[in-house]
């Protein structure tokens, strides 16, 4: 499995690239973000990436935004920022997790792992192959997400597998708490903005999509869910 490093500081990607290979994974290396999207374009087996923020040509977060364009691929932000602001906007751009510098390699592994198990295992195997809510769509298996017109919504694997839950269970409300640990598939040890993030972006996506439509409910103080139409 290849996994694409970006970091304009080459020991921390020789770094990285060393433990990846030591895990059973084959290291793609860059070094800016120009780089980084052209690799991930060209290498359509890269299955997950790590990215610094700080680069240059395009930051992190630019290579983010263009690739959620065209792309699903797990992605996590290596940053040196340590506000709730700048994580929160990494998330918003359509990361997947981050890790704080200076980290420890073993968290980067432990992240990596994490996330790849996440992307498989974001859907419950029991529950139905397809779900319609509201003006959406919802295919399991395929992990597409359309309105009743036909107007795909592109979500990372977090966002679908946030989106699956609430849907296959109407009128239940799941605290932040609950999402994560069976989106996420770990227990929470993370503040609720993570999911109230994820959220927000889902909620964007769906209602650009279809005009508007306010298909997910905060229950204030609880959770969130969605009700049955």
């Amino acid at each position: 499995m290849k996994i694409l490093v970006a970091d304009d500081d080459k020991e921390i990607v020789e770094l990285l690239s060393i433990y990846l290979h030591n895990e059973g994974y084959e290291p793609v290396k860059a070094y800016d973000g120009k780089e980084a999207l052209s690799k991930v374009r060209t290498n359509p087996d890269i299955e997950l990436m790590i990215l610094d923020i700080m680069m240059p040509e395009k930051d992190g977060m630019q290579v983010v935004k263009e690739l959620r364009k065209e792309s699903q691929i797990p992605i996590i932000l290596l940053t040196a920022k340590t506000t709730d602001m700048d994580k929160i906007r990494g998330l918003v751009a359509g990361a997947d997790d981050y890790v704080t510098k200076p980290f420890n390699p073993l968290e980067v592994m432990a992240r990596v792992k994490s996330l790849l198990r996440r992307v498989k295992m974001a859907v419950q195997p029991d529950q139905p192959d397809v779900l319609e809510v509201s003006s959406l769509i919802i295919n399991k298996d395929s992990h597409e997400v359309k309105t009743v017109e036909g107007k795909e919504i592109q979500l990372t694997a977090l966002e679908f597998g946030i989106l699956y839950l609430l849907a296959s269970h109407p009128n239940r409300v799941f605290s932040a708490d609950e999402i994560f640990e069976r989106v996420w598939k770990q227990e929470s040890v993370v503040s609720a903005k993570t999911v109230m993030v994820h959220v927000s972006h889902l909620r964007d996506k769906i209602e650009e999509a279809t005009g508007g439509e306010k298909i997910i409910q905060t229950v204030w103080g609880v959770g969130y869910k969605i009700d049955a139409k």
